[in-house]
């Protein structure tokens, strides 16, 4: 892509996300969402391929349906209380809608059949700025909604999204509809958690946008498309392939790594919460996931018999120095746990 357009999408895109990010305007907020979804259309559909032609299709119109009902709703509050702020309470009926709206820009189930697709018809750097960086802006505003939203309605939607994240993945070969799935699941844990502790819901998905692009790097450097090839990547990258295990078993939420820290922290509270009943059925769904990245972990690992390679085999932080932060906060914030729970 030409730098000059390449330099103005990706301004667009940090715009769009700031316009949201500090907007206590509804109209402001959705004039953010827009230029967001404007902006990242281009990068989607950059190589003139039928199945990027179509994720950029799905996307837009799934984001323009979400946009037009964040629009009706912030409308209809207005008419109702008669101001447009965002910090003002919310009438039930906007709150819902405004809520599903929300799940709908996500991907959180039963709103998620778009983001498998998409994913899986760009490339893996598009499809990291999709898994992370587009969602800044909606959770951003869900959690500003967080005292008005319907507690039973995030539950459900909570549940749903690990069920169906954790379900949806186990038959996939393909890496990026796999890396779909999980962020589905994930973001169950987050909205789940969200009406009864805002900032533990902030930290998971901190914690998610920080594990996730740390596969997507890693993914993107192996340059691996489905399963079959994850097994010749060890001859190749020994190093990175055994940090990517650990990765994805960190993705899981396996102790002593540090995607065991939110789960842990999100089943303690709903247990003060007396939920006990929903933090055993999450936390067993979380079981579904642990399958899929189980497999993953054995395609790279065992697949590949002991052989002997005349190729050289550097180390990869020398090239890739952006990569040595992400992967180590993935695997290592177990221990300082309490320390990063001060800062929130």
């Amino acid at each position: 892509m030409n730098p000059y357009a390449l330099s103005i999408i990706m301004s667009s895109l940090a715009l769009g996300t700031i316009t949201t990010l500090s907007s206590f305007h509804w109209m402001l907020a959705w004039i953010g969402l827009e230029i967001n979804t404007l902006a990242v259309i281009p990068l989607m559909t950059k190589t003139p391929h039928p199945r990027a032609i179509e994720a950029a299709t799905k996307y837009f119109l799934t984001q323009a349906a979400a946009s037009a009902l964040i629009l009706f709703s912030s409308l209809l509050n207005a008419w109702i209380f008669g101001e447009w702020t965002i910090d003002t309470p919310v009438n039930d009926t906007s709150a819902i809608l405004l809520s599903i709206a929300i799940a709908m820009k996500l991907g959180i189930a039963p709103f998620h059949f778009w983001l498998p697709e998409v994913i899986q018809g760009v490339t893996l750097q598009t499809g990291l700025i999709l898994s992370t960086w587009q969602k800044l802006a909606p959770m951003a505003l869900m959690i500003q909604l967080s005292q008005s939203i319907n507690f039973s309605l995030m539950l459900v939607l909570g549940l749903f999204s690990t069920v169906i994240g954790g379900w949806g993945g186990i038959n996939q070969t393909q890496i990026r509809k796999i890396l779909a799935f999980s962020s589905i699941a994930h973001l169950g844990w987050v909205v789940a958690v969200l009406k009864i502790s805002p900032q533990l819901s902030l930290f998971n998905f901190i914690l998610y946008i920080l594990m996730t692009s740390t596969l997507f790097l890693m993914f993107a450097h192996l340059n691996t498309k489905n399963i079959s090839e994850l097994s010749i990547s060890w001859s190749k990258t020994p190093a990175l392939t055994t940090l990517s295990l650990l990765s994805l078993l960190s993705l899981s939420g396996l102790p002593p790594l540090s995607g065991f820290l939110p789960k842990w922290l999100i089943a303690q509270e709903m247990i003060k919460q007396d939920l006990i009943i929903f933090a055993l059925i999450i936390l067993l769904s979380t079981l579904l996931s642990l399958f899929f990245y189980l497999r993953l972990t054995y395609t790279m690992s065992l697949t590949l018999s002991p052989n002997s390679t005349n190729s050289p085999s550097t180390w990869f932080f020398f090239k890739k120095n952006m990569m040595a932060s992400p992967i180590v906060m993935s695997l290592l914030l177990l221990p300082p746990a309490p320390l990063v729970l001060a800062l929130f």
